[in-house]
């Protein structure tokens, strides 16, 4: 596997914006493992990091890229601060940048696949509910969504977003402002009834959180509206494992989500 580190202009967010791209490079006398590429278009996994972290985080506290070695899976880690993954009331449009323009330019940079079956996006914490809202608002672009220790919440009431802490309060106003959210990409409630009711594509959803996770009541929530779909239309999935809001969960439960998709090995990772 190869690391890249891309520092570019964007010009959805107006500035320099860094992303890290693990690459499949084919390569069989590393000591300690293969890795593998795939002919034709390289399948992606996009991969969001959490509210106090950075595109870095993934590879420093995970394994990922020893992970999706043997997949022949490249996977794209983008930096976006406190964003909530947004187009924001008082800030970029994070939104835009990852479900709309970085793929453009990944795809032009590194000849990724474009092809809706070769497209996968998970996160963790901030970046699970990120990739649940982005994943179902474009249901055409992404095959599977992998949301650890997160949910879905309907954040369309503005009394929501008067609750909570100072600091909450402060962050939610920078975010969303005074704008109603019901029935735009902040809705994934309302995206992932309209994809049933119009037709649309239907991704399949890996969803896990720690039975200790503070965030265990939005897992329940997301759970149980989920499953109540007759005859479980998105293949949704829900582990509840001992654990709490940490790496160790994380890094075990991203190779859950990576057998979830059930992409075909390339290689053994044992050489």
């Amino acid at each position: 596997m190869a690391l890249v580190k891309v520092d570019y202009f964007s010009r959805v967010l107006g500035m320099d914006v860094t992303c890290d791209v693990i690459l499949p490079q084919k390569a069989s006398r590393l000591i300690g493992m293969e890795t593998a590429e795939r002919s034709g278009g390289t399948p992606v996994l996009w991969l969001l990091h959490g509210a106090s972290d950075d595109e870095t985080i993934w590879q420093r506290r995970t394994s990922i890229e020893r992970y999706a070695a043997p997949l022949g899976l490249a996977v794209v880690m983008p930096g976006v601060q406190l964003s909530s993954y947004a187009d924001m009331a008082h800030g970029g449009k994070y939104y835009t940048f990852v479900s709309k323009e970085l793929p453009e330019v990944m795809r032009e940079f590194f000849g990724f696949s474009d092809k809706r079956e070769d497209n996968f996006i998970a996160g963790l914490s901030m970046g699970g509910f990120g990739c649940m809202k982005i994943g179902l608002a474009n249901p055409e672009k992404y095959a599977a969504i992998g949301c650890l220790s997160a949910g879905i919440s309907h954040v369309g009431n503005r009394a929501r977003r008067r609750g909570g802490d100072a600091r909450w309060k402060k962050r939610s106003e920078a975010v969303y402002g005074d704008r109603d959210l019901r029935g735009t990409e902040e809705d994934p409630v309302f995206q992932a009834k309209a994809i049933l009711a119009e037709g649309k594509p239907v991704p399949r959803i890996y969803h896990s959180c720690g039975s200790e996770d503070f965030l265990t009541q939005s897992a329940h929530f997301t759970r149980d509206f989920f499953l109540s779909f007759e005859g479980n239309p998105f293949d949704y999935v829900y582990e509840e494992d001992p654990g709490a809001h940490t790496w160790e969960y994380w890094d075990e439960h991203i190779q859950h989500f990576l057998r979830y998709i059930g992409l075909e090995k390339q290689a053994d990772i044992r050489n």
